[in-house]
């Protein structure tokens, strides 16, 4: 049984969750309940869904109790790490993801960017990281990003309840690095580290990740500027007694725009590639590889860079993706490295059922201890929705966290039939096999003509 099964998982935290005086593990059985059992995952909304819970209490095992988040997201690690299939390559990817708050009380909170929505509102961001092998992912970390304007107001950090020592400003990318080498600590497993274009265009990331002797796969800009063949850095000669000397170095040879080299490659520079199979058909795309150089202005080195371009039809139109990477081309495949650059997709995804699902952006609690608890609480059951999909891959590949997620609702609150319940998550399984058998069968259609 489902049910059994989630208590069992449980178990295994059950250490975290005490002090030396008293256990708050039964809270933290009573609110993983809630995030499958509620409409809404806020502490009032799961305290109503649950029979025998307490608000008060629950309030208090989330803002004020003193068990470490930081353990409950390191065995959640631990055991993705475990259980996850080890099919293909598994990355470990980093991204970040916004969630609009009101007022300006939530730790965190300013007027930034917001990947959520596209353009700056008032959010709370985190960086997030997931570990993804095939077509399967769970999340393994998440911090809070804290603006400048936070950490420079002691008495906003002290009124929020953040630690002294999590008042210094750390950029994304600082904060990407602290989730690689905290990994590495945990000792997951993981053959590469993948990220958006953010963390691509920052040369200095990508240096760094190799440097730990680690594979990278990172998205880049249509604008950044490569080298086809390894210039030197030469100081200009003095043109004149007048005026001051160069100080500046300068590329013996001209750079180019990823983009513009994108236009000028012909057809015969490109080679088809089926990555991997998705509910709309074969993710297929034409793929490009090319040896390039980039100037790390930083460090005034010229370092080499596997040019990764990908070109897919979608529905509107065609799309182009850029990356880097320092995989060798004689150390793997290049279907290898394409899979590799298609994998930044499940860290969305994990993202998507992480909100959508386990209502990680319906947290209504403003402190940092509260933030800490209710996100690792929530990559905790993400954890057990993953091994739920794995126990049942041989009988129903297709089943979703939403399908797991109504299926323990059903039998921790009996709200509905267990006829209506399994009916709707046959009919939603059977409508995802249909649209995939749709999109194949078109794809078989095209390649017999």
């Amino acid at each position: 049984m489902a049910g059994e099964r989630l208590v069992s998982y449980l178990h295994d935290y059950q250490s975290v969750f005490k002090n030396r005086t008293k256990s708050f593990f039964d809270k933290a059985q009573q609110y993983t309940q809630g995030l499958l059992v509620s409409p809404l995952r806020n502490i009032e909304q799961i305290s109503d869904s649950l029979e025998g819970s307490d608000y008060y209490q629950l309030q208090h095992f989330i803002t004020e109790s003193i068990w470490d988040a930081r353990k409950v997201i390191d065995i959640t690690a631990r055991q993705t790490s475990h259980i996850l299939p080890k099919q293909k390559l598994t990355g470990l990817i980093i991204d970040e993801t916004g969630t609009v708050k009101k007022g300006n009380k939530s730790v965190g909170v300013g007027w930034q960017y917001c990947g959520n929505v596209g353009k700056i509102a008032n959010s709370q961001v985190s960086v997030m990281a997931c570990l993804c092998n095939s077509d399967y992912a769970s999340m393994v970390d998440a911090r809070l990003y804290l603006p400048k304007d936070w950490c420079e107001a002691p008495a906003r950090c002290q009124e929020a309840g953040i630690p002294e020592e999590s008042r210094k400003f750390k950029t994304k990318i600082e904060i990407a690095r602290e989730m690689i080498l905290h990994q590495l600590e945990l000792r997951t497993a993981f053959d590469f580290v993948g990220a958006d274009g953010y963390y691509g265009n920052d040369i200095n990331f990508g240096t760094f990740i190799n440097d730990l002797g680690l594979i990278y796969m990172l998205d880049i800009h249509s604008d950044q500027p490569i080298y086809l063949e390894k210039p030197e850095l030469i100081l200009p000669e003095r043109k004149s007694k007048r005026g001051r000397e160069p100080k500046r170095l300068q590329a013996t040879t001209p750079s180019i725009k990823v983009s513009e080299y994108c236009k000028a490659l012909k057809s015969d520079h490109w080679i088809k590639i089926n990555v991997r199979n998705t509910a709309k058909g074969t993710l297929t795309g034409l793929y490009h590889f090319a040896k390039t150089f980039v100037w790390n202005k930083e460090s005034n080195q010229i370092e080499h860079r596997l040019l990764v371009i990908r070109k897919t039809r979608t529905n509107k139109g065609l799309e182009i993706k850029y990356s880097f990477t320092n995989a060798e081309m004689a150390q793997y495949t290049m279907k290898a490295i394409a899979y590799m650059q298609a994998q930044r997709f499940f860290i969305e995804h994990c993202i998507k059922e992480s909100k959508q699902v386990l209502g990680m952006s319906q947290f209504q609690t403003r402190k940092w201890l509260a933030w800490q608890h209710q996100v690792a609480l929530n990559l905790m059951t993400m954890c057990f929705v993953l091994k739920e999909k794995l126990l049942c891959m041989a009988d129903i590949p297709l089943l979703s966290a939403r399908d797991i997620r109504d299926w323990l609702c059903f039998i921790l609150s009996k709200k509905q039939s267990e006829e209506a319940i399994l009916k709707a998550i046959i009919v939603r399984n059977f409508r995802r096999q249909q649209d995939i058998n749709r999109v194949y069968s078109k794809e078989y259609a095209n390649l017999s003509k």
